[in-house]
């Protein structure tokens, strides 16, 4: 999947279901809103249709309030999850006005913004430990100027952390993806990875 939100924002995903099971527990969302655009990502605890059914409860409160703050949307996920299992996910959101990236992260979905006008140089989220729906840690949010060019990612941890050294601003972002999920893609748990890439048209 590869889509453009108006002439700002152009992102893909690429995933790759753990072998054995019919359905991944990693999930994500880009929904567009009147300020930009919302990006998530959402590691359902475990494998399955159990990981795949309360991953799809945490993305049903994000299409319900994408428009709102991360913090916000982090506490309405945790207590429309609560008696699950629970989650651990990644949002920001981006304000194409503003030109800004508001993003914060529960668990170990990994995200990035890389730069493309620093020689592939990265400001990295700040993860807190925790689970979405059990227990939240106190929620940490920084926001971040993006530029044309500049390309946020944002993988679960069925990805290695050596994919970092695959990241070239210059490459399609549907190639940039799928090299990562090729290369880099653990077989003992699902992966997902969102690309999304700060365009020429942003106002």
């Amino acid at each position: 999947m590869e889509e453009l939100i108006g002439s700002s924002l152009e992102w893909c995903v690429s995933t790759r279901t753990l072998p054995g099971q019919s359905t991944s527990g990693d999930r994500c969302l880009v929904q567009e809103h009147a300020s930009g655009a919302l990006l998530a990502v959402v590691d359902g605890l475990g494998h399955g249709h159990e990981a795949a059914a309360v991953a799809e409860l945490a993305l049903r409160a994000l299409r319900s309030r994408a428009d709102a703050s991360v913090v916000h949307l982090v506490n309405l996920c945790h207590e429309a999850l609560r008696g699950t299992r629970g989650v651990t996910m990644s949002l920001a959101s981006f304000n194409a006005r503003d030109r800004t990236v508001t993003w914060l992260g529960v668990g170990d979905v990994s995200g990035l913004v890389l730069r493309g006008d620093a020689g592939n140089g990265f400001s990295r989220l700040l993860l807190r430990g925790g689970m979405v729906g059990v227990k939240l840690p106190t929620l940490q949010v920084s926001t971040l100027p993006v530029r044309s060019g500049d390309t946020l990612v944002f993988v679960t941890d069925g990805v290695a952390g050596d994919f970092e050294r695959e990241l070239d601003a210059k490459l399609p972002v549907r190639a940039l993806a799928d090299a990562i999920i090729e290369h880099h893609s653990r077989t003992t748990d699902d992966a997902l990875i969102l690309i999304a890439r700060f365009l020429n048209g942003l106002t």
